[in-house]
């Protein structure tokens, strides 16, 4: 396990970003545990984000999100978010206490390619909204709150992974 490294690195980004992919990577890379908070609330609620997002109405669930993250423990992971994570500033406040805010910055037009099966997604999406308005909207709060910002525009999930390596623990990242 590497030891200089920041006690969790925290990734952000839009749906299809590669959080999760690159979190595996990553935490295999460091020696790291990897958490992807989606998947803790899909275990904590019974069943899939799409599921509850229908039973329970986009603002429950988004309140359901934030006291996921801020009772979120854990140390020497990577944590995957959801993309939805940054409208709570309680949620991102405390996951910056527990580590180094990290967004994998891709442009639109490659999401759109990666982000092939949007209703069985769990988006937090609105009616009538597109992932374009999405991602219009989040954008100013992923920057927001990043500490390190990794544009993964055309690289692969593992140059993504040692580029966060790189930039968040130092080395070359190899």
């Amino acid at each position: 396990m590497r030891t200089d490294c920041a006690l969790n690195i925290i990734l952000i980004g839009m749906p299809g970003a590669g959080k999760s992919t690159v979190g595996v990577l990553l935490a295999k890379r460091l020696g790291y545990n990897f958490v992807d908070t989606d998947l803790l609330l899909q275990s904590q609620q019974q069943c899939r984000l799409q599921q509850l997002i229908a039973r329970e109405g986009l603002e429950k669930f988004k309140a359901i999100e934030e006291q996921v993250l801020t009772e979120l423990t854990t140390t020497h992971s990577v944590v995957a978010t959801g993309g939805s994570a940054v409208y709570s500033e309680q949620a991102m406040g405390r996951l910056r206490t527990l580590g180094q805010l990290v967004f994998i910055d891709i442009p639109l037009e490659e999401l759109l390619s990666r982000v092939n099966d949007m209703d069985n997604r769990g988006l937090v999406i609105g009616p009538n909204e597109t992932y374009e308005n999405l991602y219009k909207e989040r954008l100013p709060l992923y920057q927001k709150y990043a500490e390190v910002t990794i544009p993964g525009d055309g690289m692969t999930v593992e140059a993504v992974a040692a580029e966060i390596e790189k930039s968040v623990c130092g080395g070359t990242g190899e």
